[in-house]
């Protein structure tokens, strides 16, 4: 009997392993932390005494924590496991985040979403490091990308929800963080320790040990190239969430309604595309040229996007982009699990997911003044355009020398 492939490619199978799955079900809440928020950020200026100038803090104080923490998280969970570092995150994340519908002052909502950004690091990359656990090769590669692709999904439905619950009350939004809890206790119950017991080093080697074998590593050229392309690629991507109404309601002369529609697309478009991460990894002997690929178009996404003179202009730059930064970062994932061995594969990807955080804190802050900076010389429109097509361009010229420089750096060996 012969199997029809699915649009994932032949691998896609593990979609039916429970390892899969749960891991899948997890990857639920760490796309909710910002995404829940971009659409009711305006609901909540009044009920929290907040201005329209801070309120996009709520979104800084999420991501500014992880910078810092994800490297622990990484370096914790190579030390005991993959496990309760996940049941951790999923329950920080669940009670910081619910927390806040109960709060009424902005102060408090900015030290639970600080909060909030700690169980952020508790998740994400130890999900994507054991997923490098469970599979190698292309299978592996497969389940980057769906992963990803489930990320997508969840912020294209849990931001229409939250959309429908902020008009009933400012709180309800919040609420939906407290899925957290039941997928906590179905991973309790059910999730197996995807790490090998005898790799775990908590008991076995010195944490100094440990971080200096991590130092060795990171010092190859072909590990710390991938860590900085992996954050260039969230440049593109945040420099879009960030100015995406800006663009469509100041530049275009369209609706915030409109804006939505795009911010969707572009979600739709990098989901869509992750699911071929397994098949365009074992078509290609080399990713670099994949990758290079990818690079380029989101770079060339971003800039049609900014320099677009209708919706319809925007609209294919931001299909552009979304499907170069979904087979973008579904790939440097999958390559960054294949460079470490086990023992160090949590710090690897932790320090890698942290240049990503750090690009998309730095990006909204770097590109605002960027653009103050440009507007005291010439109109604000053209200095939004200049800024906007300077940051892909940035973007895809130092992602893409990254790949150059790893793909003629020698093999990683370790003296250990």
């Amino acid at each position: 009997m012969v199997s029809t492939p699915s649009i994932a490619g032949s691998d896609s199978g593990i979609v039916r392993e429970r390892p899969f799955q749960l891991l899948l079900l997890i990857n639920v809440l760490p796309p909710l932390g910002t995404a829940l928020l971009s659409p009711v950020l305006g609901s909540l200026v009044e009920p929290l005494g907040a201005s329209a100038a801070n309120i996009g803090l709520l979104m800084s104080a999420f991501t500014g924590p992880a910078v810092v923490v994800i490297p622990i998280a990484g370096v914790i969970a190579d030390r005991y496991g993959r496990r309760p570092v996940l049941i951790f995150g999923l329950v920080w994340f669940g009670l910081t985040g619910t927390a806040i519908a109960f709060v009424s002052t902005f102060y408090a909502a900015i030290v639970l979403r600080l909060l909030q950004g700690i169980g952020f690091a508790a998740l994400t990359p130890i999900i994507i490091t054991s997923l490098g656990d469970l599979y190698t090769g292309t299978k592996e590669a497969t389940a980057q990308g769906l992963r990803f692709t489930g990320s997508g999904l969840s912020q294209t439905v849990f931001p229409l929800i939250a959309g429908v619950l902020v008009g009933f009350a400012w709180q309800y939004p919040f609420l939906l963080y407290a899925i957290a809890f039941p997928i906590a206790a179905v991973v309790y119950l059910r999730f197996e320790e995807p790490m090998d017991e005898k790799a775990a080093n908590g008991s076995d080697e010195d944490l100094r040990a440990q971080l200096a074998d991590l130092r060795e590593l990171v010092a190859h050229r072909r590990a710390w190239t991938i860590v900085v392309a992996r954050g260039t690629a969230n440049l593109a991507w945040f420099g879009f969430l960030t100015y995406n109404s800006i663009v469509v309601v100041d530049v275009l002369g369209g609706t915030p309604a409109q804006a939505g529609i795009l911010a969707a697309l572009a979600s739709l478009s990098y989901a869509l595309a992750a699911t071929q991460t397994g098949r365009i990894s074992a078509a290609f002997d080399d990713r670099l040229y994949p990758l290079i690929a990818a690079n380029l178009s989101i770079g060339v996404g971003l800039g049609l996007v900014f320099l677009a003179t209708a919706l319809p202009i925007a609209a294919l730059g931001v299909v552009l982009m979304g499907v170069g930064f979904g087979l973008v970062l579904s790939i440097y994932r999958s390559i960054v699990t294949d460079l470490a061995p086990t023992a160090l594969r949590g710090g690897l990807v932790s320090l890698s997911e942290g240049t990503g955080r750090a690009s998309a804190t730095l990006t909204p802050i770097l590109m605002g003044g960027a653009i103050a900076v440009a507007s005291a010389r010439i109109e604000f429109v053209p200095a939004v355009r200049i800024v906007g097509v300077a940051t892909g361009v940035v973007g895809a010229v130092v992602g893409i020398g990254c790949l150059v420089l790893m793909s003629r750096a020698p093999p990683i060996r370790m003296d250990g």
